[in-house]
């Protein structure tokens, strides 16, 4: 064991002589300090990894001392045994009342007192190291959360180019959540939707359409239907999209949400059928969070008003998705939809009902 700062308080001469040798030699270098009041004027200066406090000091009793290294952020922490004369159950209880973590009474078993150090300073050690990993994922977190508001905030960018203002993007990651958990409860995909998942889409899902910052104004702000030409231009940016988070992939590769990102914004506009774009995709070979992607995008945008048309009310976008079951969209999404479309008609885009034919990009 490394070798360990452990305070003792007491004015004992005996206990001095005799702790020095035996702590000197196994666990660590023993501080000696016969009163309370110069062993908190030296934890000013020193910090032990252990206190062994005598039960009665000659300027306080030593359960006011414990209270105080208790009390203090700085000391809090540090185990503490009693060591006493002092056999009875009261001033047992008294210790443990005050913070200690162990009460040895005199005269000790100098094995016995060995170990319970080892073992109290051990556990310490290993509090040190939670603590520490708990400070370390905290920060983790921070940086996660604060890479994802950036690059929510990038994609909002992106789709405050065709006249959005990022309710979509709001709507959409609700969608996602919504399926995701729907499909997680009961369905064929159950054992492969756990929390990671959940959380992961909500947070990757605003990534579907970054890729249209590279998409002409004229094609992408065009009031009518795309020509064949300008449809392709269009469905490059799933491609666009990908490559430019492979690229941030490649330094964070074991970004989960990055990658699920890539996904989606690659394959979002895949069909079941194998009808859809970039790759022509089919059924399970598309990857799940683009099949779940694919529907709470289509929901959400024929929903929505546009540039080119009227948003349609639920009734008929329902109509259309159940149309979709098995061409365009997993059967098993399908009804993970139909068990959560109350939720989804909460969340929509309000829309007069009135609705013009819908170009779907």
């Amino acid at each position: 064991m490394k070798q360990s700062k452990i305070m003792l308080v007491d004015d004992d001469l005996e206990t001095h002589a005799a702790l020095n040798g035996m702590l000197g030699q196994c666990c660590g270098e023993l501080l000696i300090y016969p009163s309370g009041e110069l062993a908190l004027s030296a934890l000013e200066n020193s910090t032990p990894q252990l206190v062994l406090l005598a039960m009665v000091l000659p300027d306080m009793d030593g359960t006011l001392l414990c209270g105080q290294l208790k009390q203090n952020p700085r000391f809090r922490d540090i185990p503490v045994i009693f060591l006493s004369m002092l056999d009875d159950t009261a001033n047992k209880v008294s210790a443990f009342d005050a913070g200690a973590v162990d009460y040895v009474t005199k005269p000790f078993h100098f094995a016995e007192l060995r170990a319970r150090i080892a073992l109290h300073l051990r556990l310490s050690i290993l509090q040190d190291r939670l603590e520490t990993q708990r400070l370390v994922e905290r920060k983790v977190r921070e940086l996660s959360e604060a890479q994802q508001a950036t690059i929510f905030a990038l994609a909002r960018l992106a789709e405050q180019r065709d006249g959005d203002t990022g309710e979509h993007l709001e709507r959409v990651r609700e969608y996602c959540r919504l399926l995701a958990e729907r499909l997680g409860d009961a369905s064929p995909y159950a054992p492969h939707i756990l929390p990671e998942f959940v959380e992961c889409i909500q947070h990757a899902s605003p990534l579907h359409d970054i890729g249209k910052v590279a998409i002409p104004d004229s094609i992408l702000l065009k009031p009518r239907r795309l020509t064949p030409a300008e449809f392709m231009v269009m469905k490059t940016h799933t491609v666009i999209g990908a490559e430019n988070l492979q690229q941030v992939y490649n330094h964070y590769s074991g970004n989960a949400f990055i990658g699920m990102g890539i996904e989606i914004a690659l394959y979002h506009h895949e069909r079941w059928d194998g009808a859809g774009y970039p790759d022509g995709l089919s059924g399970r070979n598309i990857p799940l969070s683009a099949r779940i992607m694919a529907l709470a995008d289509f929901y959400d945008a024929l929903r929505s008003d546009r540039c080119y048309r009227v948003g349609l009310d639920h009734g008929r976008v329902r109509t259309m998705v159940l149309e979709g079951e098995g061409t365009h969209f997993d059967p098993v999404v399908v009804q993970a939809f139909l068990d959560s479309e109350e939720q989804f008609r909460q969340h929509a885009y309000p829309v007069d009902g009135n609705a013009a034919a819908c170009v779907q990009r």
